[in-house]
This record gives structure tokens, sequence and C-alpha cells, in this order.
């Protein structure tokens, strides 16, 4: 297990880029913490695609991602961005959220300037709220968190809607107001980026999402620190991973109506309880019961 202790806002500032995968529940954080990452992104698009089985066109509600964060926040250490949409309604509402994901475990959380209910960023016919009220709904978020090491993360979708230099006046407007970082969605080109690098100036973390198959031409994290970014995220990678890879279980077990032709690419029920610690659980309890 990966542990740090080195705070998120630290890493962030540093000179080498955070990459983050996406997760959605417990397990994966733990798969993502065992295999060496120290930071996770709880993706809103990934809880649609899991827990509702539907797409990201803002059915999840607010209390889904609560309960998936804090359960993540129970099994690992990782740090944890927490995608929190727009926030669910107003300047209240965000308050309201931010309060509860930051004592769910969050290290960051992320709002957006879309209306509610939003969209995937990578997806057609998105609004945006007006500046003045996506301002003043992260400076509510702002004045909501417990500990200024709670980061508060503005996305804004206006590039995709209404052009790049609209979405640099908007990420230039979150930094004023206090953004800890900024995360303009939808980038469509190698010149939009150096737009944005140009504008911001290094003043602030800024956020890379890598969407297999989205409007963002696909770069790897090297490149991507080599761009000025300081965080990359992968929201969405692991569910078509399970889902290509589930797809096939299916098929297979359905054709030969065992699983002998897929267990090379799985555990068996030994490895997987090896992995969950499921011996060393048993033992502490053992403890606690005293003598019989």
């Amino acid at each position: 297990m990966v542990t740090s202790t080195v705070k998120l806002k630290d890493k962030l500032h540093a000179k080498e880029i955070v990459v983050a995968p996406g997760v959605y529940d417990a397990l994966g954080a733990s798969l993502a913490q065992s295999a060496g990452f120290d930071t996770v992104y709880l993706s809103g698009a990934s809880l649609a695609y899991t827990k509702l089985g539907q797409p990201d066109i803002g059915l999840l509600s607010f209390t889904e991602i609560a309960d998936s964060l804090w359960r993540i926040r129970d099994r690992t250490d990782l740090s944890i961005v927490a995608d929190c949409d727009t926030g669910f309604g107003n300047a209240l509402n965000a308050m309201r959220c931010v309060k509860m994901l930051e004592r769910a475990g969050a290290n960051a959380i992320q709002l957006e300037d879309q209306t509610y209910p939003k969209r995937c960023g990578h997806l057609a016919g998105k609004n945006l709220i007006p500046l003045n009220e996506m301002v003043g709904k992260l400076k509510a978020a702002l004045d909501a968190r417990q500990s200024e090491d709670t980061l508060i993360v503005a996305r804004t979708d206006a590039l995709g809607v209404i052009g790049t230099d609209e979405a640099i006046e908007r990420a230039l407007a979150f930094k004023e107001c206090g953004a800890d970082m900024v995360f303009v969605e939808g980038i469509r080109s190698d010149d939009d980026i150096q737009k944005i690098m140009t504008a911001l100036n290094g003043e602030i973390p800024i956020m890379a999402n890598m969407v297999e198959g989205g409007d963002t031409p696909l770069k790897n994290a090297e490149i991507l620190q080599e761009l000025g970014f300081s965080l990359v995220i992968f929201p969405g990678a692991l569910v078509r991973a399970v889902t290509a890879m589930a797809s096939e279980f299916f098929a297979t077990l359905k054709k030969d109506g065992t699983t002998d032709n897929f267990r090379d690419r799985m555990l068996n029920f030994t490895q997987l309880n090896e992995f969950l610690g499921t011996a060393e659980m048993l033992a502490m309890g053992q403890k606690y019961e005293g003598d019989k």
C-alpha cells in the first residue's frame, strides 16, 4: 500500500504532474493505491455509468456521490478529488455539498459552470450559467470549507459552448476569486492549450482531462507536464476497461457454460481474498473476541 503524507496542495505546486485515475468504488480505489497511485478522481460520469447504468446527463444525485466518497475514504488513504458536478443548485446548495464532501474525506472538490441538470463535458448541447453566478458559487464553496487544505477546483465548459477566449475569461475570473485549481474542459487543440497556459501564466494549477474518444487529443502525463498542467485525470478509463473485459467475460460464460476459458484473466477465490486482506481482518477480529 502506498501512503503519502504530502498534501495534495503541495503536490499540485510541485514540478511533477499528479496522475489521478478515475474511480467509482472502494475496490477500484484500493486497486489504484496498490498499483502505486497516491491520488484518485471520483468521477461523476463513472458513478452514473456504474451505479445507474446510465449516461452522464445529470441523473446522478449528490447523495450517491457522497456515499461513494466515504466508502472510498474508509478503504484508502489516497488523496481524493471529488467531482461535485454543478453543486446541485445555487450557492447555498454548493456550500452544503462542500461541507458534506469535506466531512466524507474529499481532498479537493470540483464544481462546474453548467446549468443543472448538467451533462458530460464531451457531449454536445451543454448550457452555462452566467459568469457572475459561477463566481458566487465558488466564493460560497470557499467559505464553506473547514480547511484551506480542502481544495476547490473550478471547471468551465465554456470552450465548447462559446469559445476559447470566453473559457479563458472564466478561468481567470475563477483564479481571481480564490479557486485553488482551474479546469478548462473540452480542450480541442494544442493552440487552445497554448492560449490557456499563456493567459494563466503559471499562477494557478491547471487540470487536464483525458477521455478516450472525447474532444481533447490524448496525451501522456509527461507531455502534459511539459505543457504546464499540474494534474491529469483519466475519469472514465477504468469503466471503459471493465466494460470491455466484462462483456468478453459474459460472452465466454454464455457460450461455454463455464469460466474455464477466462480463468487466466481473473483472480481465483484465494487470490481475491489475499488482495482484500481477509485473513488479516479475521485475525484482527479474533483479538477482540476474548476468552471462550
